[in-house]
């Protein structure tokens, strides 16, 4: 399994389980911790959770990978760690305050979905 592979089958989950302005950007050449980030909205700490619940499940199943969850949803912000790819399911308010694809504007947005 590739990495391109990989992030398609995460958006996927993400897209399917109704996560929220999802995007993928490619930071091969950018940041040298990982390759890609892919962040994703929830509308509330629920949604923030069945997101990261049903992303490392169905993974786990379909590519078995194992991603390392950090952060709680309750705080806004839940991060799903793959390696060179790096989840982050954010709240709105958060992605809004943390400002990822500002900070990394450097990457290449591969997908986008509002």
């Amino acid at each position: 399994m590739s990495k391109t592979e990989l992030v398609h089958a995460i958006v996927d989950v993400l897209e399917e389980k109704k996560g929220e302005d999802i995007l993928l950007l490619d930071l091969k050449g950018v940041a040298e911790f990982c390759d890609y980030f892919v962040i994703c909205n929830g509308t509330s700490d629920r949604m923030l959770d069945a997101l990261a619940d049903d992303l490392v499940r169905q993974i786990r199943k379909s590519h078995q990978v194992k991603g390392h969850q950090e952060g709680l949803a309750r705080d806004g912000w839940l991060l799903v760690d793959y390696g060179n790819v790096i989840v982050h399911l954010f709240s709105p308010d958060q992605r809004d305050y943390y400002a990822l694809e500002e900070l990394w504007e450097g990457g290449k947005a591969l997908v986008h979905i509002q």
